[in-house]
C-alpha cells in the first residue's frame, strides 16, 4: 500500500510555479526546486516526474490560476463586452506594475525559452495563447452585437490585434515597466475598437 504524501501538492506546485516564473526553465535546478518546494530530490522526482514534467504541471497550474480564471470570470454574461476586454487589460497592467521581480507572463516566456525547441511546450503555450485570442474574439464580436464596438475590422481582426498587444505589454513590462509606457501601448489599440 502506498504512503500517502506528507505535502499539500496545490502548495508545492505553487512554490515550483514562482521558482520557474522567477528564473526560467534552464536556470532553474533540481535543487532550487527541492529547496522552494520543501521537497527532497527524491520527494520531488517520486511525486512528479523530472523537471521537465514538473515545469508542465507548474504551467498548467499557472494558466488554471491566472489566465483561465481571468477569462472565466471576464466571460459573465453580466459583464459588458468592452468592459471585459478593458478589465482583461487593467488586471494585466496592475499585476505587471506591481511585480518588483519583474518576471513577466510565465506562458510568455515559455513560448519565447522553449517553444523554438520544445514541441510539448510550444503547444501547450500556443493552446493558452489560442484561448486568450478566443476570449478576445469572443468579446468584440458580443461588442459588435451591442453596437460597443465597430465593425471596421473583423471580430477575428481585432482578437488578432488585442493577443499582439498583450503579448508586447508583457515583454515591455519585462524589461521597462513603466505605466505611462504600458498605457500608451494600450490605449491606441482600445481606441480602434471604437464604433465609427
Amino acid at each position: 500500500m502506498a504512503r500517502p504524501r506528507a505535502f499539500d501538492e496545490n502548495e508545492v506546485l505553487d512554490a515550483a510555479v514562482r521558482c520557474f516564473w522567477t528564473r526560467g526553465y534552464e536556470a532553474t535546478s533540481v535543487r532550487d526546486l527541492a529547496s522552494s518546494m520543501g521537497l527532497t530530490g527524491a520527494s520531488l522526482y517520486n511525486a512528479f516526474g523530472d523537471k521537465h514534467a514538473l515545469y508542465e504541471r507548474a504551467l498548467e497550474r499557472y494558466v488554471d490560476e491566472s489566465v483561465a480564471d481571468r477569462i472565466r470570470r471576464l466571460e459573465d454574461p453580466a459583464v459588458a463586452p468592452r468592459a471585459a476586454i478593458c478589465g482583461f487589460f487593467d488586471e494585466i497592467m496592475e499585476r505587471s506594475l506591481a511585480d518588483p521581480d519583474m518576471k513577466g507572463c510565465m506562458v510568455v516566456n515559455a513560448a519565447v525559452e522553449l517553444g523554438p525547441h520544445d514541441p510539448q511546450m510550444r503547444a501547450a503555450a500556443a493552446r493558452t495563447l489560442g484561448a486568450i485570442e478566443a476570449f478576445f474574439r469572443g468579446r468584440v464580436a458580443a461588442g459588435q452585437g451591442d453596437g460597443s464596438i465597430g465593425r471596421h475590422q473583423t471580430a477575428e481582426d481585432f482578437g488578432r490585434m488585442l493577443l499582439g498587444v498583450l503579448l508586447g505589454l508583457r515583454v515591455l513590462s519585462r524589461i521597462r515597466p513603466e505605466r505611462a509606457l504600458l498605457e500608451g501601448v494600450l490605449r491606441p489599440a482600445l481606441a480602434a475598437l471604437d464604433p465609427a
